[in-house]
């Protein structure tokens, strides 16, 4: 892993700038960037490795600022340099192909094309990818909305409206015809989409110097959810729609690649990469946004967090629900439980009452412990192992060929089906197994020790629990000893931001986060639980010493109730339309707040003083929806807490943070004080179970570093 020097721009002296807007310049996509000079002086004299290429820029609305889109870059570095009367500026620019990679590492292999999967708006496909790249040609259609209402419709002939083609006004008053342009083709392997107002019928293709009159210079990238089964497919669908009536009614321009739904690829890395690169490509056809906002549920919240945070300037805010830290505490928190139910079912079934399960656990119903264990399944790389209930392991995208898949007796050298293979790249690879090395640890944790402390377990019980409970092999088989992380792994999550950091740009950029969900209640469990998004708020305090950037919303329903519409009341109806639609108003409310100041101040400065909104939840209520104003925490007597109450979860309870960021414990000295009523007998067990110590979570975990923005793989 090196670091690139991250510039958009340059300037030497007090003479012109130089820098590229539609990409950094040390990860631009494709031979040409948007490129600005900014000067005092007369109109700037451009080169590009020495050629003259000034007749490309052109003055803007703002005195003394001028841009172009500079083509015939090379592979490699470029030379962009900017005289302005006595002054010069210089800018390396480093374009890359766009197949990829940029700085993600090397292509995953296998890769499964899916472009003759991939449908268009107006039905067809993709068709056949070209190469082993899986490229296709870029396709741009057209459809329009109806009078009538209903579906967008293709447009057949974007020379002429159909009659019945309705019209929509803008949220900055523009008033244009319904029309819009879609473009799908294939960047860093993947099938992209975006789509803005546009009425070829009236106006020219769009580019930077004149965009569409429908599109009120917003972006937003819209991202798919989930995980397991992200790995070794291009994708044959985005898992987010850029075709939302609603907001491309509104201006807004949406773009999403299938490498950004982490069912298709649960690598942050290499979705930031291919974030990058589709945000050049919308940039360079439609021009300079105002903010790009971004917006996901569930693996599209973690996506646009992780996205935010490890590349500053991708993205100026987010707005998400039923929010995760990343997949990484999925998977670690699930490798906890995975070990305890195992514990409860096959090593010593009958020692733990149910209650006593759960306390151990530490989430808010029965059934929770094992539905958050069965997350586990997407680190074993084992198809068809016999283990708990609902538990499916090695989850696989059937596009993947089984003679390609790994099998511990048959295949050993075949692709592994693991959310640490999927990022082997960013984890690095098992010298002597070429397997991704493997971040999970839980050297020195006490299973149970708050339910001890609370007189919930007695001491025999754990000390036999943290006896027996523990760890993983490489293939994710139990064994004795319990699990060593690899330091490298480790190290690795932190810096790339595969662990969410908070430090990078999530430090001062807006974020409102929304719960969507409401889950932790569910008897039969669910893993959408009301700590997840208190995790995210404590990184950012333990990064930043404060957090005062993101807002949070709690309320929601749950699975089950979401999914009998028939059965919800008037309240509830309201409660499920008023979180997403009052959200997303508040971010853009405080985005176009952000963007009209020009006051001096800092980043974090200019985001606090704009913030439009506070925490709170929304509560059914009768036939509407209300908003309660008050701060979020995660357990107290609050009016939203009485509603939403919020629990624990295995590392929590063993004394970790709620932060659920340590992934591995500094070790420190069993002390007997800590363990009252424990007899002489059963502190030298405990000693004997921990002979390297017990975790001190009271000290930063090993190897743990703020996310370093940019960083190359």
């Amino acid at each position: 892993m090196s670091l690139a020097v991250l510039a958009f721009g340059l300037a030497l002296g007090s003479g012109p700038k130089i820098e590229t807007v539609s990409a950094p310049a040390a990860f631009v996509s494709g031979g040409q960037v948007l490129t600005r000079v900014t000067t005092k002086g007369p109109a700037p004299v451009v080169s590009l490795n020495g050629t003259d290429v000034s007749a490309r820029f052109q003055p803007t609305a703002k005195v003394g600022v001028y841009e172009g889109l500079v083509s015939g870059l090379a592979l490699g570095p470029n030379a962009l340099t900017a005289t302005s009367g006595r002054g010069q500026a210089s800018l390396t620019v480093t374009a890359h192909p766009l197949t990829g990679p940029m700085f993600s590492g090397p292509h995953q292999s296998p890769f499964i094309c899916q472009t003759q999967d991939f449908k268009l708006p107006d039905g067809t496909t993709l068709g056949p990818a070209q190469d082993s790249d899986c490229s296709a040609p870029t396709v741009v259609q057209y459809v329009y909305r109806s009078t009538s209402g209903g579906d967008f419709r293709p447009l057949t002939d974007p020379t002429h409206l159909p009659a019945d083609v309705a019209a929509t006004t803008t949220r900055l008053g523009t008033r244009v015809a319904f029309v819009v342009r879609v473009e799908t083709g294939t960047l860093n392997r993947g099938i992209y989409q975006f789509a803005v107002l546009h009425d070829p019928s009236q106006e020219a293709a769009p580019s930077p110097r004149t965009p569409s009159r429908g599109w009120d210079r917003r972006l937003i990238a819209v991202h798919g959810t989930g995980c397991a089964r992200g790995w070794y497919v291009q994708g044959a669908a985005l898992g987010a729609n850029v075709l939302d009536v609603e907001r491309l009614g509104e201006g807004y321009g949406l773009f999403s690649n299938t490498l950004n739904h982490p069912t298709n690829s649960c690598n942050p890395v290499l979705a930031g990469e291919t974030a990058t690169m589709v945000k050049q490509r919308v940039i360079e056809t439609l021009g300079v946004p105002t903010f790009t906002l971004s917006m996901g549920t569930s693996g599209g919240a973690y996506t646009s967090l992780q996205l935010a945070d490890a590349y500053p300037g991708l993205f100026d805010g987010v707005v998400i629900s039923a929010t995760f830290p990343d997949a990484l505490a999925i998977a670690s928190q699930a490798s906890d439980g995975h070990l305890l139910t195992h514990y409860f079912r096959q090593t010593a079934p009958g020692s733990f009452s149910p209650a006593q399960q759960q306390a151990v656990g530490g989430y808010g119903s029965p059934g929770a412990l094992l539905a958050n264990a069965n997350q586990a399944g997407r680190t074993d790389p084992v198809q068809g192992r016999a283990d708990a209930p609902n538990y499916v392991s090695a989850p696989w995208n059937p596009a993947v060929p089984q003679a390609l898949r790994y099998d511990p007796d048959t295949r050993t050298k075949g692709a592994r089906p693991t959310v640490y293979d999927a990022a082997a790249n960013i984890y690095g690879r098992d010298p002597e197994t070429g397997f991704a090395r493997r971040p999970f640890d839980n050297v020195g944790v006490q299973y149970g020790l708050k339910a001890l402390h609370a007189g919930t377990i007695s001491p025999a019980q754990f000390l036999d629990l943290n006896a027996q409970i523990g760890g993983y092999d490489q293939d994710a088989n139990y064994v004795a000893n319990r699990s060593q992380g690899d330091p490298e792994a480790i190290s690795a999550a932190y810096r790339s931001g595969l662990s969410l950091s908070g430090h990078g740009g999530l430090a001062h950029l807006p974020i409102l986060d929304t719960g969507g969900l409401y889950t932790d209640l569910e008897p039969a469990g669910e893993y959408h639980l009301r700590h997840h998004h208190f995790s995210v708020r404590e990184r950012l305090i333990r990064a930043n010493g404060r957090a005062d950037n993101m807002v949070m919303w709690s309320g929601g329903l749950g699975l089950d109730a979401r999914t009998r519409p028939e059965s919800l009341t008037a309240g509830q109806k309201e409660l499920l339309a008023a979180i997403p639609r009052e959200s997303f108003r508040g971010l853009e409310a405080w985005l176009s707040a952000i963007a009209a100041d020009d006051r001096p101040g800092s980043a974090l400065a200019r985001t606090l003083r704009n913030k439009p909104v506070q925490d709170g939840c929304w509560v059914a209520e009768g036939d509407r929806a209300r908003f309660v104003a008050e701060p979020q925490i995660h357990q107290g007597d609050t009016v939203c807490n009485r509603v939403y109450p919020a629990f624990s979860f295995p590392r929590h309870v063993a004394g970790g943070p709620l932060a659920a960021d340590v992934l591995k414990c500094a070790l420190r000295p069993a002390r007997g004080k800590d363990y009252p009523g424990f007899s002489p007998e059963d502190l030298a067990r405990l000693k004997v179970i921990f002979p390297a110590g017990v975790c001190g979570f009271d000290r930063p975990g090993l190897g743990q570093v703020p996310v370093q923005p940019w960083a190359v793989w």
